[in-house]
């Protein structure tokens, strides 16, 4: 799979309080972003035109600019459609409009998620229009070039027209993560459905799948938390996923995951269907989270953390368990060294799940973030990994299929995530 930049992301919201953008400057260069003349060569060729003008779109291979220029204008007109980019102009005015208040540090919090969201639309904007600006030099370099005889010029143009076409696909993938947390890091948990040890050793499979996908893309993997089966497996377990856009890839993989197989704890060696739930939350940075935690709020149990032992195993009563009174939502830890980590763990995983819940809350039930745990069932199954009579897995929601289950469980899901998150990108367009 392509990889988002890691680090400084073009699409990530920035961190930091943009206190400049503040001011009448700042609405602006704003406006003055969303209500400029397209740019155009200087014969008043623009993007538009070239897409309109369907010039043949050939391998990377032949040296016709034209079919290179038409290929990166196709391009960033893809990103637009998938940056939704007449909501993201009005959305950034709007934003401008509040920033000007006098009132708006009144109440901080406030103020630095509309800081960070301006800052985020106006980097998505200027990096689209430096596109757009990019290609459209390109072309009169090349136009002049030949205009002037310059072989040389012209074929350093046309080689700099084909860096920007293979540079700018990457762009189209991080179109597809300008999620407000989409570079967020995330936890991924993990649950074994109805069926005893064989859907424990599922769920057990899913999560090392994971692990093994998240070590592919270089994040750091951490197990928060693991309840395992008295036989195989794992009844539950939450990872935490270290990186930029993990969140925006592994939202994915919300769901009911189905396994068909002949079962290895079965003496008749009878075929069973298994299911483990998957759901995933983002980590917010700090300054983002969406609800405040009161000590008062909170009921703290320690116990000896469980598991099958082993040179790691905890033999102090130093496992967490962090009940959130008001909503009945608990995370627990047991698998750091001292008490006092595990309660750090716990926290930050409690503070996640409400931090969702909450988004769900003032989302109306947005299927982004209501997928749950609970729905772990046939009317819930997001993707089928069958072992036999066959050898299949299929993502159910886009039809993607592949006939190399090992390949998948050994965390080869980058296909299945994007050709969903294409999918699912591609409807919200169509609807809107």
């Amino acid at each position: 799979m392509g990889q988002v930049s890691r680090g400084e992301g073009v699409w990530s919201i920035r961190g930091s309080v943009l206190g400049g953008l503040g001011s009448a400057e700042s609405l602006i260069n704003t406006l003055s972003f969303s209500t400029q003349a397209a740019v155009a060569t200087a014969d008043g060729l623009t993007v538009d035109d070239i897409v309109a003008s369907q010039w043949a779109i050939l391998d990377e291979s032949e040296s016709d600019w034209k079919s290179h220029a038409s290929a990166v204008a196709q391009s960033i007109r893809l990103i637009k459609k998938r940056l939704q980019w007449t909501k993201l102009k009005v959305r950034l005015e709007m934003l401008s409009f509040q920033m000007e208040k006098p009132d708006l540090w009144d109440d901080p919090v406030h103020a630095g998620r509309i800081s960070r969201e301006h800052g985020s639309l106006m980097g998505k904007m200027k990096e689209v229009n430096g596109l757009e600006q990019e290609l459209i030099d390109h072309i009169d370099m090349i136009k002049l070039a030949h205009e002037e005889n310059d072989p040389d010029l012209e074929s350093e143009s046309v080689k700099a027209l084909l860096r920007m076409r293979q540079s700018v696909k990457e762009k189209e993938l991080e179109a597809l993560l300008a999620g407000e947390h989409d570079s967020c890091s995330c936890y991924i948990e993990v649950q074994a459905g109805a069926g005893g040890t064989e859907s424990m050793d599922w769920a057990g499979m899913v999560m090392q799948m994971y692990k093994m996908w998240a070590q592919r893309q270089g994040y750091g993997v951490t197990v928060v938390d693991e309840m395992r089966g008295e036989i195989a497996g794992i009844k539950r377990a939450t990872l935490k996923v270290d990186g930029e856009y993990a969140y925006g890839y592994a939202k994915a993989e919300v769901g009911a995951h189905r396994l068909v197989r002949i079962s290895p704890f079965d003496s008749a060696k009878r075929r069973h269907t298994s299911f483990a739930a998957v759901a995933v939350t983002p980590i917010l940075g700090d300054g983002s989270h969406h609800v405040q935690i009161n000590e008062s709020d909170l009921r703290i149990e320690r116990y000896r953390s469980g598991g099958a032992g082993g040179q790691h195993a905890n033999v102090t009563d130093s496992a967490v368990r962090i009940t959130h009174i008001p909503t009945g939502i608990t995370a627990s830890c047991q698998n750091e060294r001292s008490q006092h980590q595990n309660k750090a763990s716990a926290m930050a995983v409690l503070q996640s799940r409400l931090d969702q819940r909450e988004m769900a809350r003032q989302a109306q039930q947005n299927a982004q973030y209501t997928q749950s745990l609970t729905d772990n069932s046939w009317g819930n199954q997001i993707r089928s990994y069958v072992l036999h009579p066959y050898r299949m897995v299929k993502d159910l929601r886009t039809n993607y299929e592949v006939s190399d289950p090992d390949s998948v469980l050994e965390g080869e899901i980058d296909d299945f995530i994007l050709s969903f998150l294409t999918d699912s990108m591609d409807k919200e367009n169509d609807e809107a």
